[in-house]
C-alpha cells in the first residue's frame, strides 16, 4: 500500500510527461487525477491504520542506493504518525488540485506538461516526507524545488514568471545549502544520516558534550561550538529557505506568477511546509538544543508579525493569501521553537485545509472576472459567485481563528492557532514572550487583511468594467467540488483532531513520532493559562473584523485617507519593507558588476586575448593577411618576380662581387 501511495504520482507523471502528446490532454488529466485520488484514499486508510495501530515504526525497503564505507544510504518508506499525517496532507491537497485544475487549466494548450509537473512535484514531496535518513529527505527537498521551479514558471513565456521561478530557486539555494552542512555534521558527529541510529545516539552525544573533560566540540568558523547548536542551526538554515521564513521568504510572494493551482499546492500544504516537517522530524535533536530552539522562536515570531503587516495593504488577491501563508508558518515555527511539536504539526494540517481552499477560491474568483486579481478592480461579487463566496466564507472564519474560546468548538484555525498562542504564553524559553506577543498581534493583522479582502472582493460597489461583469460567471463543479471537500476540513479539522494532536490523547496518537522532553510540559501547561490569554486571540479576531467592516463597508473613502497621511508607512509596508531593494543593493548589483568586470576584463581582454583562443585568433589573422597576396593576377606575380630578381642582382653586386 505505502509503496502504491509513493510511487502513483511518478507513474503518472511518466505517463503524462512522456506521453501527453500522444494520448492527448484530456487522458493526462485523467490519468493523473485517478492516481492521485487513489493515492489520497489509501493515505486516509494509512492514517487512521497508523493511528489506530500498535506504534511501531514500519520500514518498507526499496533497495540499497550507496554503500561506500561507513557511509550507506538505503532507499525505505518509513511510516509513523508524523508520515501518516503528511501523507493526508500532501495527496489529498493533490488530488483536490488536480480536480481542479481540469477546469482552470481546460483551456491552457500545454496542461499535459502542466499535469505532468503537478504529479512530479507530488512525488517528490512523497519521498521527503517518507524519507527514512536524511540523504534520502534531501532527495526529495531538492526535488520539490525542481518541480516548482517548472511550475511557478509554467507559463515561459511571461518574464515575470521566469524571473519569479529563478528567484525561487536561487534564494532556496541559499537555505538547502546549510541544510547540507547540517547533513555533513550530522553524518561527522553521528557517523550517519539514518534517523534511528541518529536519534539512538543523541544521548550518548549529549553526555559527551557536557562531559567534565575534553567535552565534544566541533570546530566552525575558526571556532569551537556545541555540536549539535551548530548542526540544528544549519538544518534550520534550510527550513527557512523551504518555508519562507524571515530574510529568506522573498521567493514566495513572487512565486504567484505560477498558476492559482499551483500556489494552492505549493503554498499552502506541501512545499512550504517540508521545512515543518524537517525541523518535527529532528525533534530529538532540536528538543536537547535550547539555543537553537530560540532561534527558531525568534525568527517565527518575526516572520509571522512581519507578514501579516505587508499582507494589510496588498491588492493583488493571490498575493494578499500568499503572506498569510508565510505568516502562519511563522506561527509553526514558533510553536516548533517552545516545544509545542505537536501544535506545530496540528497548525500544519488544518492550515492545509483552509489555504487551499483559499487559494482555490482566489482561483474561482480570478476565473469568474475573466483572470482580474486587482481586488481594487472587484467588488460585489457576492451575489454573482455564491458557491465561491461562501467557501471563501468559510476559508476565511478557519484562518481568522472563529471559535468559541475555552472550548474546541470552532473553525480549524481556531484550534491549532491558539493552541500555538497560549503555549507561547506558557513556555520558559527565552524568547516566548517576544513570541506571544507578536503572534498576538498577528492575529490582530490576519483577520482585517482576511476580511478586507472579502470586503473588497464580494461586498461593496462593483468596481470591474462593463465588459468584466457581463462575463462574470460561477465556476464549474470540477472547480467548486474540490472547494466543498477543503471546506469541510476547514470546518471539522480542529474540533476532530484537537485532542490528538495536541491534547489527552498526544502520546497515543504520535507513539514517539514526535520527541518531548521530560521537562517539556507545555502540553498540559497550555490549558492552564489566564483566561485573558485565552480570550485574546477573539479579541483581536473581532477587532480585526469589526475594523475591516469600517474601513472597505461603512466608510470606503477612509483607507485612501489613511494611505496618503501615512504615506511613508504605506509605502513601507507596500513594499514589503523594501527587502527587494536592500537585496537588490547589497547582493545582485555587487555581483553583477563582479561577473560584468569578469567578462570584460578577466575573460575577453585576459583569456581570451592571451590564452589559446586569442593566439589562435592572432594566427588566424596573420594567415588573412598573407593571403590577401594571392590575388591572382599575373601582373601582380610578374611585378614580384622583377622586385626578386632585383633584389638577388643588388646582393650579388654587394657580395659576389669581392670574390
Amino acid at each position: 500500500m505505502y509503496s502504491a501511495i509513493v510511487f502513483l504520482p511518478l507513474i503518472g507523471f511518466l505517463i503524462a510527461g512522456l506521453f501527453g502528446r500522444s494520448i492527448g490532454h484530456k487522458a493526462s488529466e485523467y490519468i493523473t487525477s485517478s492516481f492521485l485520488v487513489i493515492a489520497a484514499l489509501l493515505s486516509w486508510i494509512a492514517f487512521f491504520s497508523v493511528a489506530l495501530g500498535s506504534g511501531e515504526t514500519e520500514k518498507v525497503p526499496l533497495l540499497s542506493w550507496i554503500a561506500s564505507g561507513t557511509l550507506v544510504f538505503d532507499w525505505a518508506i518509513r511510516v509513523d504518525t508524523l508520515t501518516a499525517v503528511m501523507l493526508v496532507v500532501v495527496n489529498s491537497v493533490s488530488a483536490l488540485v488536480h480536480i481542479y485544475s481540469i477546469g482552470y487549466m481546460h483551456h491552457d494548450p500545454n496542461r499535459s506538461r502542466f499535469f505532468a509537473y503537478l504529479s512530479l512535484f507530488t512525488f517528490a514531496m512523497l519521498m521527503l516526507v517518507t524519507s527514512d535518513n536524511l540523504m534520502q529527505m534531501f532527495f526529495g527537498w531538492e526535488g520539490v524545488g525542481l518541480a516548482s521551479y517548472l511550475l511557478i514558471g509554467f507559463w515561459f513565456q511571461k518574464p515575470s514568471a521566469n524571473a519569479a521561478s529563478m528567484k525561487a530557486f536561487v534564494v532556496n539555494r541559499v537555505g538547502d545549502f546549510g541544510f547540507l552542512l547540517g547533513i555533513f555534521g550530522v553524518y561527522y558527529i553521528f557517523g550517519s544520516t539514518d534517523f534511528d541510529v541518529i536519534f539512538g545516539k543523541v544521548p550518548e552525544i549529549v553526555s559527551q558534550i557536557n562531559a567534565a573533560e575534553n567535552p565534544l566540540r566541533l570546530t566552525f568558523l575558526w571556532s569551537e561550538w556545541n555540536p549539535l547548536t551548530v548542526i540544528c542551526l544549519l538544518l534550520f538554515t534550510g527550513a527557512m529557505g523551504k518555508s519562507a521564513q524571515f530574510l529568506l521568504h522573498t521567493w514566495l510572494p513572487d512565486a504567484m506568477e505560477g498558476p492559482t493551482p499551483v500556489s494552492a499546492l505549493i503554498h499552502a500544504a506541501t512545499m512550504v511546509t517540508a521545512g515543518v516537517f524537517m525541523v518535527a522530524r529532528m525533534s530529538p535533536l532540536f528538543e536537547v538544543t535550547p539555543d537553537a530552539l530560540v532561534v527558531v522562536t525568534f525568527v517565527g515570531a518575526t516572520t509571522a508579525f512581519f507578514a501579516a503587516t505587508v499582507g494589510l495593504v496588498q491588492n493583488d488577491i493571490k498575493r494578499v493569501i500568499a503572506y498569510s501563508t508565510c505568516s502562519q508558518l511563522g506561527y509553526m515555527f514558533v510553536a516548533l521553537g517552545i516545544g509545542a511539536y505537536g501544535a506545530a504539526i496540528f497548525h500544519l494540517f488544518t492550515h492545509a485545509f483552509f489555504k487551499a481552499l483559499l487559494f482555490l477560491g482566489a482561483g474561482s474568483v480570478i476565473h469568474a472576472v475573466s483572470d482580474e486579481q486587482d481586488m481594487r478592480k472587484m467588488g460585489g461579487l457576492a451575489k454573482h459567485v455564491k458557491i465561491t463566496y461562501w467557501m471563501m466564507m468559510i476559508g476565511t472564519l478557519a484562518l481568522t481563528g472563529v471559535g468559541i474560546p475555552g472550548t474546541v468548538i470552532g473553525f480549524a484555525g481556531f484550534n491549532s492557532k491558539d493552541a500555538i498562542i497560549e503555549s507561547a504564553f506558557a513556555a520558559t524559553n527565552p524568547f516566548a514572550g517576544y513570541a506571544f506577543a507578536l503572534t498576538v498581534v498577528a492575529a490582530l493583522f490576519t483577520s482585517f487583511y482576511s476580511w478586507r479582502l472579502v470586503f473588497m472582493t464580494f461586498h461593496g460597489k462593483e468596481r470591474m468594467s462593463a465588459d468584466v461583469k457581463a462575463h462574470i460567471h460561477e465556476s464549474p463543479l470540477v472547480m467548486t467540488v474540490p472547494l466543498m471537500l477543503l471546506a469541510v476540513g476547514a470546518v471539522f479539522a480542529g474540533m476532530i483532531f484537537s485532542s490528538f494532536f495536541y491534547g489527552a490523547n498526544f502520546d497515543a496518537f504520535w507513539k514517539g513520532a514526535l520527541f518531548v522532553g521530560p521537562e517539556n510540559n507545555l502540553i498540559e501547561e497550555f490549558h492552564h493559562v489566564p483566561w485573558a490569554v485565552k480570550l485574546a486571540p477573539f479579541v483581536m479576531m473581532l477587532t480585526g473584523l469589526v475594523t475591516a467592516w469600517y474601513m472597505y463597508i461603512k466608510n470606503p473613502s477612509l483607507p485612501k485617507q489613511l494611505a496618503n497621511r501615512h504615506h511613508g508607512l504605506y509605502q513601507f509596508l507596500l513594499n514589503k519593507w523594501y527587502f527587494d531593494e536592500l537585496y537588490d543593493l547589497i547582493f545582485v548589483r555587487p555581483a553583477m558588476k563582479i561577473g560584468s568586470f569578469l567578462w570584460k576584463k578577466g575573460d575577453e581582454r585576459t583569456i581570451d586575448y592571451y590564452g589559446p583562443n586569442g593566439i589562435a585568433a592572432r594566427v588566424v589573422d596573420m594567415t588573412n593577411r598573407v593571403v590577401r597576396l594571392q590575388t591572382g593576377y599575373v601582373y601582380h606575380y610578374a611585378f614580384a618576380m622583377m622586385i626578386g630578381v632585383a633584389v638577388l642582382i643588388t646582393w650579388a653586386m654587394f657580395t659576389g662581387g669581392a670574390h
